[in-house]
C-alpha cells in the first residue's frame, strides 16, 4: 500500500511538473514537439500584416527578414521575457465546431512579438498571466478559423524552425556600443547565448538587450567579425569571419550554414 501510494504521489508529481512546464520545454529536449498543449489565440492586424513588424523581439521588417506572416505574438508565459523569439510552433483549431475551418491541419509559425497583459480587471484577457495564447497575423489565423470568430481555442507544439540560407547578424550602434540582431534561425529557432570574435580579440561574452538583440560595449571596429551561436536546445554552431573587416553599422551579414 504504502509503495502505491508513493507512485501516486510521483504521478501527481509529474502530472503537475508537466502540465506547467510543458510550453517551456526546449526543443529537443524529452517531451517536446511531441506532446500537444492547450492553448487559445486571437489575431492583431490585417491581412497585410503591416501591424506585425518589428515588435519586441527586435525584428524589423519580417517580410525582408524571411518571417513574412507566418508569426505570432506570445503571452508572457510562452514569450518568457523574449527568450522565446525565433522559436517555431505548430497550432491547429480544436473542440470550436462553429468556426474552425474543416481539415484546416496546422499552421507553423515563428515567435516574432510579445502580446502584453492588460490589468485592467476583466475576464477576456487573454494574454495575461498564467494564460497560454497566440495572437497570430490574420492570415494565419484565417487558414485556422473564420476571422469573425474573433478567438478560438488551439493545440499548440514546439517544432524545429525550417530556415532557407544562412543565420543572419544584422549590426547596428556604434563603435563603443555594438549590437546584433540575430535572425534566420533553423532548428530551436530560439537563441539562448552569443558571443563574437573580432579577427583581433579573443571570444567576447554578449548580453541579451532585448528579444534576440545582442549588444557588446567592446570597440571591435576595423576587425572582421566571427559569432559562436548556442540555441535553446543547447546546440552550438561557429560562424567565422561572417563579417569582413570593414562591416558597417546597418548592415546584415549572412553566415554559411544554419541548424
Amino acid at each position: 500500500m504504502a509503495k502505491f501510494q508513493n507512485l501516486f504521489t510521483w504521478a501527481v508529481f509529474i502530472t503537475l511538473l508537466v502540465q506547467t512546464m510543458g510550453d517551456v520545454i526546449p526543443l529537443g529536449k524529452g517531451r517536446a514537439g511531441k506532446i500537444w498543449h492547450d492553448a487559445h489565440a486571437t489575431f492583431y492586424g490585417d491581412l497585410n500584416g503591416g501591424e506585425t513588424m518589428q515588435g519586441a523581439c527586435g525584428y524589423g521588417d519580417l517580410f525582408q527578414q524571411g518571417y513574412g506572416l507566418e508569426t505570432a505574438a506570445l503571452s508572457t508565459k510562452l514569450f518568457k521575457d523574449g527568450h522565446a523569439c525565433g522559436a517555431c510552433f505548430q497550432i491547429r483549431c480544436v473542440k470550436d465546431p462553429q468556426w474552425c475551418i474543416p481539415n484546416a491541419g496546422a499552421i507553423t509559425i515563428t515567435a516574432t512579438n510579445f502580446c502584453p497583459p492588460n490589468w485592467i480587471p476583466a475576464p477576456d484577457h487573454w494574454c495575461n498571466p498564467p494564460q497560454r495564447h497566440f495572437d497570430l497575423s490574420m492570415t494565419m489565423f484565417t487558414k485556422l478559423a473564420q476571422a469573425k470568430a474573433g478567438i478560438i481555442p488551439v493545440k499548440y507544439r514546439r517544432v524545429p524552425c525550417q530556415k532557407s540560407g544562412g543565420v543572419k547578424f544584422e549590426l547596428k550602434g556604434n563603435p563603443y556600443w555594438l549590437t546584433a540582431l540575430v535572425f534566420n534561425v533553423g532548428g530551436a529557432g530560439d537563441v539562448a547565448n552569443v558571443k563574437i570574435k573580432g579577427s583581433s580579440t579573443d571570444w567576447l561574452q554578449m548580453s541579451r538587450n532585448w528579444g534576440q538583440v545582442w549588444q557588446t560595449g567592446s570597440n571591435i571596429v576595423g576587425q572582421s567579425l566571427s559569432f559562436l551561436v548556442t540555441t535553446s536546445d543547447g546546440k552550438t554552431l561557429r560562424f567565422d569571419d561572417v563579417a569582413p573587416a570593414n562591416w558597417q553599422f546597418g548592415q546584415t551579414y549572412e553566415g554559411r550554414i544554419n541548424f
